[in-house]
């Protein structure tokens, strides 16, 4: 795909989700997307689901292959809905009790699954599906390699990508914290992806992403977990897929660990005590 239709795919991303967020806010369902953000401010959760379907739908006409473009829909919508259900069955009273991965799982132990354990399955049901997709696309790219792999080396890769894809989604959730901060660390994982064969998936997530950037710095909307997976869903398709099996091991290792970490210190201070990345951090957002 040559730099114009990059640009295009880009242009596309940020219409669909800016159309998507005024379809989503003038619907009847709209006021149950209402939440109180960080500050105290009601804000819509309406910016969530306008980047999932912005972002994957755009990412997926700029793919390469009609595989690769399945896979982008399959991880972008697909966690950006099981995200939804989260920002919505996750808020009852009786959902936050279950903090994290582990608390999750004592709360399957104790007979209730909940939201957030359907999300995490979600996701990384999603992720599959889109590795499985992306090894269909390898075959049809006729990828050079000396030796085809067996069973079990495809489905190593297939697990792998997987992994890079879930992994993504939820280090881009961890980080939306603050307004503008995912959607400003997925414009800075997209722009070095948007080249190469790939380079159109990551293309459409970026102008999605700066499509509503302004709305999410202004604190008018909220991604939640829908469009944070989302986006981090579709940008981890863009990764898997322009990286064999001891790349995608090694991006998942550095997932891994930023993920672990993230349970001992916040990223909000590390980024507050960082010059630099406290200043793009702030860049834009109304002041404190």
């Amino acid at each position: 795909m040559t730099v114009f239709g990059r640009l295009l795919v880009a242009g596309a991303g940020a219409v669909a989700a800016r159309y998507a967020l005024r379809v989503i806010r003038t619907a009847p369902p709209a006021p149950a997307l209402e939440r109180t953000n960080f500050r105290g401010r009601t804000v819509t959760l309406a910016g969530g689901p306008a980047l999932a379907l912005g972002a994957s739908g755009a990412a997926a006409c700029g793919a390469a292959s009609v595989p690769a473009g399945a896979a982008t829909l399959v991880a972008g919508l697909g966690a950006g809905a099981v995200g939804l259900y989260d920002d919505i069955v996750g808020a009852r009273p009786e959902q936050k009790a279950a903090k994290g991965f582990a608390g999750h799982l004592a709360a399957l132990r104790q007979g209730r699954v909940t939201a957030g354990l359907v999300k995490i399955v979600g996701v990384g049901a999603a992720g599959l599906g889109a590795a499985v997709l992306l090894a269909a696309d390898r075959d049809v790219a006729g990828h050079p390699r000396r030796r085809r792999p067996g069973a079990v080396g495809r489905g190593v890769d297939v697990l792998l990508g997987a992994g890079v894809v879930a992994g993504t989604a939820n280090l881009v959730n961890l980080l939306d914290l603050r307004p503008g901060r995912a959607l400003k660390s997925g414009l800075l994982l997209g722009a070095p992806l948007s080249g190469g064969r790939h380079g159109g998936i990551a293309s459409g997530a970026a102008g999605a992403a700066a499509g509503l950037l302004p709305a999410d710095l202004a604190e008018d909307v909220m991604l939640g977990d829908s469009g944070a997976n989302a986006l981090g869903a579709v940008l981890g398709v863009a990764l898997a897929a322009r990286t064999g099996p001891a790349g995608r091991a090694g991006l998942l290792a550095v997932l891994a660990g930023l993920t672990a970490a993230s349970e001992k210190v916040s990223f909000t201070r590390v980024i507050a005590s960082t010059p630099g990345l406290r200043e793009l951090d702030a860049l834009g957002r109304r002041a404190d």
